[in-house]
């Protein structure tokens, strides 16, 4: 069953059509990879599923409710939340009142984002400014804030980068904790190929603002169309 439907969904900023009549289906449960070359209009889709940005055609529908004209604090309230490409983080904060910027909308904000800490292990280090931490444990808050708002949805903008291999490896195997233990529905927008691949139930793939592809990875991996969008060859 679809939690997230995107149907028909066109996105312009002047002459340049950002995303341009896609459609795709988010199923409840699953690891869904959205792919695609730089500029193929990946996080302009994040950013119309999450409000920053609205669609100029087509519907966005998450859990039978519309998400036309809904206010991105709305957003996170009817159960989606994000990470972002480039962290968005509070360096004059403390780690903990970083992620309870997310989870001010719940009584027990407090509850939730010390156990979103403990989540992905920083509980030791809530009260540390977050200035001065490295940033794959910065990477890690930012992920607490968006689970602290306590998401049936989370949207992964490129969480795998700046990341070593072995962190890689770590990373892919919380995904799945998190799509398990927590019960949550991920979609993830990813550079890193084989971490997209090997978590993925089902990708889709962007170019130029259109869908190319879909389907399982196996099946994707394989399609003349993306091979080409990647390596301007088909084969």
């Amino acid at each position: 069953m679809a939690l997230l439907t995107v149907q028909n969904v066109t996105k312009r900023f002047g002459g340049i059509v950002a995303v341009d009549d896609v459609s795709l289906d988010v199923d409840a449960g699953e690891i869904v990879g959205l792919i695609g070359p730089n500029g193929a209009g990946k996080t302009t889709l994040f950013n119309l599923v999450t409000g920053i940005y609205r669609p100029d055609a087509g519907e966005l529908v998450f859990m039978n409710t519309s998400l036309s004209g809904v206010a991105p604090h709305r957003v996170v309230s009817l159960g989606i939340a994000r990470t972002f490409q480039n962290l968005e983080l509070f360096s004059t904060m403390t780690v903990l009142e970083n992620v309870l910027v997310a989870a001010d909308r719940h009584r027990q904000s407090r509850r939730y984002a010390l156990e979103a800490l403990a989540t992905v292990g920083l509980q030791k280090l809530a009260d540390r400014d977050a200035a001065g931490l490295p940033y794959g444990t910065l990477k890690r808050v930012e992920l607490a804030r968006a689970l602290a708002a306590r998401p049936r949805l989370i949207l992964l903008d490129e969480p795998a980068g700046g990341l070593n291999h072995e962190e890689v490896g770590e990373l892919a195997a919380f995904i799945r904790r998190l799509r398990d233990d927590l019960e949550l529905t991920v979609l993830l927008v990813e550079h890193h190929m084989n971490l997209v691949m090997t978590i993925s139930d089902h990708v889709h793939v962007l170019d130029f603002g259109r869908k190319i592809a879909s389907g399982v990875p196996a099946d994707v991996a394989r399609e003349p169309a993306v091979i080409e969008a990647y390596l301007g060859v088909a084969s």
